[in-house]
């Protein structure tokens, strides 16, 4: 038997805002998107809508990612870390999922180690 939606938000260990990180990852490339921040009915709203929905920090209100752009996100799956504290929202990215208009908010700023000792 599976389990209800309202299980599955139980098991999510949100933070004292009561908000969790959410990885937007593109389900068949693997290719990481975006984060973005989830309360308890924001994560409702994209397990029960194939659409995710996230919750605005600096607005504090509900958003769903292409309701302006039409850059829209299709839930394939989602699954939560080991440590309860993360959620992986398997999508199905429809035009760009960055607002600057990039592919992915991970492609702006390369921070990679400076020369030196490698492990």
């Amino acid at each position: 038997m599976s389990d209800t939606v309202d299980e599955r938000i139980a098991r999510v260990t949100f933070d004292d805002r009561g908000l969790v990180a959410a990885v937007i990852q593109q389900w068949d490339t693997r290719e990481v998107l975006m984060l973005g921040w989830m309360d308890a009915e924001a994560l409702r709203r994209t397990l029960t809508s194939g659409r995710v929905t996230f919750w605005s920090r600096s607005r504090q209100e509900y958003w769903r990612k292409g309701d302006t752009s039409g850059h829209i996100q299709l839930v394939r799956g989602a699954r939560l870390d080991c440590d309860g504290d993360t959620v992986l929202v398997e999508v199905d990215q429809v035009g760009a999922a960055c607002h600057t208009g990039d592919r992915t908010c991970f492609d702006a700023d390369d921070l990679r180690p400076v020369e030196g000792p490698q492990p």
